[in-house]
């Protein structure tokens, strides 16, 4: 099987030579098809670095980054709205949702960036909303929805498209223990009955514990790696050595749900 994201060798660095931060220094890994992978690390690990490179929020210094046999780096213009809208979907920690849209509005917005068909819009949106059981506030504005709710609603947004790559950054930072685990449940489902793709970066050993493969990064480099191998291993067993790792690493936030 052929991986659908390919990373050799990324580096960002920021300031000049003598002032030089290096928020990634040389990452190379490989995430497969139908993979769910985590990215952990502490607070300025360069985790974030790392999947807005892949977003193409920002560029990076040097190194590679290949989607599906393209090179990201090199899209522009069409080529570039059409990844960022149909490649990848993005989760974000603090929701991004548009305050004036109403839950349904803020869904389907990409898809009328792209054109969908109306027809077409309506069942991804019937099919996403009864399973992140988010139908009953598709006609509320983010003002009236709990933190859960809105991160269900960005979560519909981000996976509208169909993207070949979920990329969520810290998606339950916001939210309290119960919705936490609630979503998690949701990217689990998604990630095992869908085969859908999901690279999460996040500092939380128990949202980490739904993955299938963590890499662990400390000043811009891969210092770990750990996976799910034993088919029966449990999530409570692997959360566990999850902190042992996060302990070396010095730190890793305890939140059980």
């Amino acid at each position: 099987m052929k991986a659908i994201l390919e990373i050799e060798s990324l580096k960002k660095y920021y300031g000049k030579q003598g002032n030089l931060t290096k928020a990634l220094d040389g990452i190379t890994f490989q995430v497969m098809p139908g993979e769910f992978l985590g990215i952990m690390g502490s607070s300025g690990s360069g985790k974030t670095t790392l999947l807005n490179c892949i977003a193409t929020v920002i560029s990076p210094t040097g190194g590679k980054l290949n989607m599906q046999g393209c090179e990201i780096q090199s899209l522009k213009g069409k080529k570039l709205a059409e990844y960022r809208g149909q490649k990848i979907g993005y989760l974000f920690q603090n929701f991004e949702l548009l305050d004036n849209l109403t839950g349904r509005e803020n869904i389907l917005l990409p898809l009328s960036l792209h054109n969908i068909n109306t027809k077409e819009s309506n069942k991804r949106l019937r099919q996403l909303s009864d399973y992140l059981e988010i139908t009953d506030v598709l006609d509320k504005f983010p003002s009236q929805m709990s933190g859960g709710q809105k991160q269900r609603i960005a979560a519909a947004r981000a996976l509208i498209l169909n993207p070949g790559v979920i990329l969520a950054d810290e998606p339950t930072g916001a939210l309290d223990s119960n919705n936490a685990r609630l979503l998690m449940e949701k990217l689990t489902g998604l990630n095992r009955n869908d085969n859908a793709t999901i690279l999460m970066v996040t500092h939380d050993s128990n949202a980490a514990s739904y993955c299938k493969r963590i890499l662990f990064i400390q000043d811009g480099v891969i210092f770990h790696e750990l996976r799910r191998d034993v088919p029966d291993e449990s999530r409570q067993d692997f959360y566990h050595r999850i902190l042992k790792v996060m302990a070396q690493l010095g730190g890793g936030g305890i939140h059980v749900f």
